[in-house]
């Protein structure tokens, strides 16, 4: 099969050669101490990570849904651990520059009213501006209609990009003090998303998920309650995912971390039918999903973070767990949010292995030999192995390592 095969299948709950082989990724600080522990130190961004670690890829739809033109980036103040900036969402925060990671603290917001919502960023939410599809479209289309990949279409965000630009505080007392505007500003997003992915929908012969992106729930629940959600989101999302179904695609997964519990059905209702990452530490567990919606609600990720930093019995039991469910379909198995650096490298091996070995999952072939492939040095063979001939990948590895070697030498 190949993995838009395999991952089409899996989430139909059909059968399927091995579970998709997927991650989400990693922070900056699990690559410094990753790097100290034996990962290669050119392996610096969650790209080259999912090359290195062999996951299956996926065929982006290259639509530019940004504000355009960005707010100009501007150093507001420097001091001698920290800077003050203004980012291209017109949003001011303070940052930390002495090695130590947090999240920034967020000092003022642009987005504060109507004056605002006209004048800065209605404007830069246009379908119309030159750049949001590329000017080789027709080859990227050529690409996706035969890709191996699943075809992924971003499809825009009802909420999570109001609270970026008006801030958690600025976006809970707006929906009060203004509903007739927050009502407006959701309309045109959707509207916004729907015109942008027109043409996609037109010109692909199949898109196989369209990806939403949120983040509007905390560990405490969603910002708003499920009957706003409803009345000004539901009926949206239905209007994005009824258009993606033009395509084919009747796939629709919202990346929203924190507990999502209360919101789920909202969600479904709109056609978002599959949740990401399913974050476990924050609440949302994800075989209290599957016995409340069974093969309704779809599932991304669900492996609990801190299991992994707890050790390899942790790993193992949480595992174990998930094991009957996954297999079950309708379920990609991957850690639950970006890896955090409390984890070891040993330990994320030990995951990874067991990961494939319980899911049936092929190990990759030696990364050296892949990145050799890829450069043209190195003869086609299988693009994956399985445990038991790892042994004999290293040898062959070994050997045309020693080879190189030697002609370099003559």
């Amino acid at each position: 099969m190949t993995h838009r095969e395999r991952w089409l299948a899996h989430l139909h709950f059909e059968p399927v050669d091995h579970v998709p082989d997927e991650e989400f990724g990693y922070w900056d600080g699990t690559f410094r101490r990753w790097h100290q522990e034996g990962l290669p130190a050119e392996i610096t961004d969650n790209a080259a990570a999912d090359a290195f670690f062999g996951f299956a890829p996926r065929a982006g739809v290259p639509i530019n849904f940004d504000l355009m033109p960005p707010f100009p980036y501007e150093v507001i103040e420097r001091g001698e651990d920290y800077v003050i900036v203004r980012d291209g969402a017109g949003v001011v925060s303070k940052a930390f520059t002495d090695g130590h990671e947090t999240i920034p603290q967020y000092l003022d917001f642009p987005l504060k009213g109507r004056r605002e919502w006209e004048e800065l960023f209605k404007p830069r939410l246009d379908p119309t501006t030159p750049g949001r599809y590329p000017a080789d479209w027709d080859a990227h289309v050529e690409r996706l209609n035969n890709a191996d990949a699943p075809v992924v279409v971003f499809a825009g965000s009802l909420f999570g990009w109001l609270r970026n630009w008006a801030g958690f505080e600025g976006i809970s007392y707006l929906i009060y003090d203004d509903p007739g505007l927050f009502e407006e500003m959701v309309e045109h997003l959707c509207w916004f998303s729907c015109k942008l992915i027109e043409r996609a929908v037109k010109d692909i012969r199949k898109i196989d998920a369209g990806a939403f992106w949120e983040d509007m729930c905390y560990r405490a629940g969603c910002i708003i309650s499920p009957k706003m959600f409803r009345q000004y989101l539901t009926p949206r999302y239905k209007r994005i995912t009824d258009l993606l179904a033009e395509a084919g695609c009747d796939i629709n997964y919202v990346d929203c971390d924190g507990n999502i519990n209360e919101v789920v059905d909202c969600w479904l209702d709109g056609g978002v039918n599959c949740m990401f990452p399913v974050e476990v530490g924050a609440g949302t567990d994800p075989l209290e999903l599957r016995r409340k919606y069974g093969r309704r609600c779809l599932m991304m990720g669900g492996v609990d973070k801190h299991a992994l930093a707890r050790g390899r019995e942790a790993i193992d039991d949480y595992l174990d767990r998930i094991r009957e469910p996954v297999l079950e379909g309708g379920w990609i198995p991957h850690v639950d949010h970006r890896v955090p650096a409390d984890v070891s490298y040993a330990d994320y091996l030990y995951y990874l292995q067991r990961k494939r070995e319980i899911f049936g999952i092929p190990q990759p072939e030696p990364w050296e030999i892949r990145k050799a492939r890829a450069e043209g040095h190195v003869p086609e063979a299988p693009s994956v192995v399985h445990f038991d001939e790892r042994e004999q990948e290293e040898k062959r590895l070994q050997e045309w390592l020693e080879q190189q070697d030697k002609e370099e030498s003559q």
